[in-house]
């Protein structure tokens, strides 16, 4: 089986570019519906994060997108490590 590989983070990335790179890979997800909702929670939550947050918010954007769906809708729960993150996620979209 083909396996492919997980993205690098750059390293010594400041911060601000960093913020800008995740919220462009929130926008560009290849389902619309995922598009906007992670674009919409990264463009009110990112700045805000701490670097440990981010990093989870960056490996989560590894995750397929019709899992995040899934997760985010609520149809099967998320992976454990992603399971505070997705919540947030969720109370940002029955905020909007």
């Amino acid at each position: 089986m083909l396996e492919i590989p997980t993205p690098q983070r750059p390293q010594n990335e400041p911060r601000e570019v960093r913020v800008k790179r995740l919220a462009m890979r929130s926008m560009r997800r290849g389902i619309k519906e995922m598009d906007l909702i992670l674009s919409a929670f990264a463009t009110d939550s990112l700045a805000d994060m701490n670097d440990a947050d981010l990093d989870l918010y960056d490996d989560m954007l590894n995750e397929n997108d019709h899992d995040l769906y899934q997760w985010v809708t609520g149809q099967i729960a998320p992976k454990a490590q992603y399971a505070a993150l997705i919540s947030d996620v969720q109370t940002h979209v029955s905020k909007g």
